[in-house]
């Protein structure tokens, strides 16, 4: 069976698109969607991406980490599902979809798309590090030496190690640069390495630079391994609400396989 795909990046975080409007990829076939995001032997991807329809809102939002399993939700991923529907003409320059965590509102000004991610209502905060929830579980820690560390391996230690367990977190390394930029490398969960960027990992950085008083700053750059964004917050009795995400969503190219 012939399927045809999209391939989107945000700073380089990448996925495969697909137009599932008419319900024709098989959504159990967890070794067929691995096989598709494998660098090697398929399109090769962080994962993979599903847009369906919605009865109320413009579309909904399926995704799957390359292991070829269902996941929590993806910050860059929401960002350029919502570039492939303008692209496919389901929006135009603003959107309502659905998501695994809910409903997100988002815009497209020029090269940027800022989605809207969910409040955050809980910071556990230990004396080594952070906890939260952006959509996605997020282990945050400090590290000076974060150009020559070994995020793969420091990484999955944390990520399987306790509290986190079987269930797993994402881990995110920072390094402070001044009071409103950070410098972050994140190990994401389900894709088992180290991606050049994390949506809801900068997300939770950004937040939980605030909440430990890192920053006093309600709009936050983060540089990655695959360029910059941006993410702003509003705090209202210690929950982060109106928080965006904002950076670059861009078509790669099309085919089929």
């Amino acid at each position: 069976m012939k399927q045809e795909f999209y391939k989107y990046q945000g700073t380089g975080n990448d996925f495969v698109m697909i137009d599932n409007r008419q319900q024709t990829f098989d959504k159990n076939n967890t070794k067929h969607v691995a096989f598709l995001c494998d660098r090697r032997f398929g399109i090769g991807a962080d994962g993979l991406i599903l847009l369906e329809n919605h009865d109320v809102y413009d579309f909904k939002m399926v995704y799957y980490n390359s292991d070829g399993n269902e996941s929590t939700m993806c910050g860059n991923g929401g960002r350029c599902l919502v570039a492939f529907a303008r692209d496919l003409g389901v929006i135009t320059n603003e959107t309502v979809f659905e998501a695994i965590d809910g409903v997100h509102h988002a815009a497209i000004e020029g090269d940027l798309v800022k989605l809207q991610m969910v409040d955050v209502k809980t910071i556990e905060k230990y004396d080594h590090h952070t906890f939260l929830d952006t959509g996605s579980p997020h282990h945050v820690q400090f590290e000076e030496h974060i150009d020559t560390f070994d995020i793969k391996t420091k990484g999955a230690k944390i990520r399987y190690g306790a509290p986190y367990n079987e269930t797993g977190s994402n881990v995110n390394f920072v390094k402070k640069i001044s009071d409103d930029t950070f410098t972050v490398r994140t190990y994401e969960r389900g894709v088992e390495n180290e991606t050049l960027s994390c949506g809801t990992g900068v997300t939770a950085v950004a937040i939980a630079m605030h909440a430990r008083k890192e920053t006093n700053n309600n709009v936050i750059n983060l540089n990655v391994q695959g360029g910059d964004l941006k993410v702003s917050f509003e705090v209202d009795n210690g929950i982060y609400k109106n928080v965006w995400l904002i950076g670059p969503a861009k078509f790669v190219y099309q085919g089929t396989i």
